[in-house]
């Protein structure tokens, strides 16, 4: 029986769960009870929002109409910017791909970067525009331009609808055709690539697997390549698309591997698994670890509840290798992590996994990227918490992230998406016409687009913006710490990192707000935000005045004077032993503005 491994890769939202759903459902891997919309988004949480988070890998038998049986393993992958590293873990173990286009919006950013990963990868590509059922489609016009932009032949293009089911058998015909049989031979020594996995109660860490040489049998005895650790197989099997336990796994197969592995720590996606008796010496050369690039701190609610952040932290780590975290403190909000994440929605996402998988009740802080500082002693560190930030004589330099931005859109919003590019401190690349659409490369600080960029970008080309990124590196900036002072004392919590120009706006938003939030003293309370040693703006929480003339009815001015001293006098004396109490709700409410 012949094998085919291939994924799916697209932009996001252009139907890449809804078209597998009909490839399982036109292979009969689907019974009338399982049919359900998004088969392979098994998180409740990519239901709801109608998105892929995770890749999911699924095996299919088909036999062509000659009679010839295939067994094809199919792997749904995201198509979010954030979640790029999952579909590059999911090429790392197929040998082709089908490239979606939406036959009403044609080539989007994402397709783009996705298609380059393929290539890249050295998989054969099949293209498919879907969606031709749609009113406003334009098949041709939707293949003519993948092959301006990517390069793709446009007759190599197949027309399908992932919701009618039209076009799924010339799909699967491709598949057969155009994409190889995976290489590897099955008795040489075992070498299997891990490329996810998840954590079970029972039976510890399951790791999915692609067999590149060699078998996986129960009761063999397997090494990690990475620590060298030792295990036996318990249980071997294939996705169905639950878990379903199988004889043996075979050189070329895509499948799962139970092994008694009970630290999380010890399988890490992109190592190898070898036999024990014949080890190798070359690994898969695996996937460069992902790098986090926004930083946001996690505090629980109820402080009782850190160790079980901690837990849930470690059990989401391993299903999500892209994800960092280490403990921190604050005054203001007492013990927590600071998490490293690959964008805002990968922050969001995870957020609401804790809070909805685990039963925690979280404060996120503001997002940040990671900053590089020179002192003045020539010593180099990197940082993303205005905590740590050294005083402005001791700094020689500082430097913030770069990303190269790509926005696709229609030729009639190019003026007003110029002109938010240039607010956010953008220094435009090229431009290209591709057709009715115009590609605009801008580099960007990627503080700059943390916020409300997408929503933004989203509002001003009325939704048919789309956009990519990459890191480009590190460049100087003039960046500034902004402490936040409430009665002369510093609030470690609510200190940023901000360019200069934006310093004072930022600042003077921040004082307001929390002068708003304070509750009032006996004495009038100052909120200052400082640079340095210089206030850049200030707000007053106003004292409670007790109304002491009350019972003075008329008379002579100097008993109303008096009293108004003596009065003075009082408040003076309460501030200087008084200090201020800002509730937890001031905090949420500074660190969940949106700008």
């Amino acid at each position: 029986m012949q094998v085919r491994n291939f994924s799916i890769i697209a932009h996001v939202d252009h139907g890449k769960s809804t078209l597998a759903d009909r490839i399982l459902e036109h292979l009969g891997a689907m019974g009338e009870r399982d049919k359900r919309d998004q088969t392979l988004d098994t998180l409740e949480l990519e239901r709801e929002r109608g998105i892929t988070i995770k890749s999911t890998p699924v095996r299919l038998n088909y036999t062509r109409p000659n009679g010839e049986k295939y067994v094809l393993n199919l792997i749904d992958t995201p198509g979010h910017v954030d979640f790029n590293y999952e579909v590059s873990r999911s090429l790392a173990a197929c040998e082709g791909v089908l490239l979606l286009v939406d036959a009403s919006q044609g080539v989007e950013a994402q397709t783009i970067v996705n298609a380059y990963l393929a290539i890249d990868s050295g998989l054969d590509i099949i293209p498919v525009v879907n969606k031709i059922d749609l009113p406003a489609a334009d098949p041709e016009g939707a293949a003519q331009e993948l092959e301006d932009v990517v390069g793709i032949p446009a007759e190599d293009a197949i027309f399908a609808s992932g919701k009618t089911g039209v076009g799924v058998p010339e799909i699967l015909e491709a598949i057969v055709e155009r994409i190889p049989s995976p290489p590897g031979d099955p008795d040489a020594p075992l070498k299997a690539l891990i490329f996810d996995s998840v954590f079970d109660a029972y039976q510890g860490v399951i790791v999915f697997v692609r067999v590149l040489e060699g078998q996986l049998k129960p009761k063999d005895k397997i090494t990690l390549f990475s620590n060298g650790k030792h295990f036996e197989v318990d249980k071997v099997g294939t996705f169905s698309p639950g878990l379903v336990v199988g004889e043996s796994l075979t050189a070329g197969d895509v499948g799962w591997v139970a092994a008694g592995i009970k630290d999380i720590h010890d399988a890490q996606v992109g190592d190898t698994l070898m036999e024990r008796e014949r080890p190798i010496t070359d690994p898969f050369p695996g996937f460069k670890p992902a790098q986090p690039v926004v930083f946001s701190g996690l505090y629980p609610t109820d402080t009782e509840a850190y160790r079980k952040l901690r837990e849930a932290l470690e059990k989401l780590k391993l299903n999500d290798a892209a994800f960092s975290f280490e403990p921190e403190t604050s005054e203001a909000l007492g013990f927590g992590f600071r998490c490293g994440f690959l964008g805002l929605l990968h922050a969001e996402i995870i957020q609401e996994r804790l809070e909805r998988e685990y039963d925690l009740d979280l404060i996120a802080t503001a997002p940040a990227v990671i900053y590089r500082i020179t002192l003045s002693n020539g010593e180099i560190f990197e940082t993303q918490n205005p905590a740590e930030f050294p005083t402005r004589d001791r700094v020689d330099l500082i430097e913030e992230p770069y990303i190269k931005l790509s926005v696709m859109l229609p030729e009639e919003h190019v003026g007003p998406v110029m002109q938010l590019l240039q607010e956010r401190r953008g220094s435009m690349v090229t431009m290209n016409y591709l057709g009715k659409r115009v590609e605009l490369i801008y580099e960007v600080p990627f503080a700059e687009i943390l916020y409300d960029f997408h929503d933004r970008l989203k509002s001003i080309s009325r939704g048919y913006a789309s956009m990519d990124y990459e890191i480009i590196g590190y460049r100087e900036g003039e960046l500034v710490k902004v402490d936040i002072y409430v009665n002369n004392e510093i609030v470690d919590a609510l200190a940023v990192i901000v360019h200069e120009d934006r310093a004072y706006p930022l600042g003077r938003k921040i004082v307001d707000k929390m002068a708003e939030v304070i509750p009032r003293q006996m004495w009038p309370v100052p909120v200052q935000a400082m640079i340095g040693g210089k206030i850049i703006a200030r707000a007053t929480v106003k004292a409670f005045r007790k109304d002491v003339l009350a019972k003075c009815y008329g008379g002579d001015i100097s008993r109303k004077k008096k009293l108004l001293d003596k009065q003075k006098k009082g408040k003076a004396r309460m501030k200087q032993i008084g200090t201020v109490e800002v509730p937890q709700e001031a905090f949420l409410a500074v660190l969940s503005t949106e700008d």
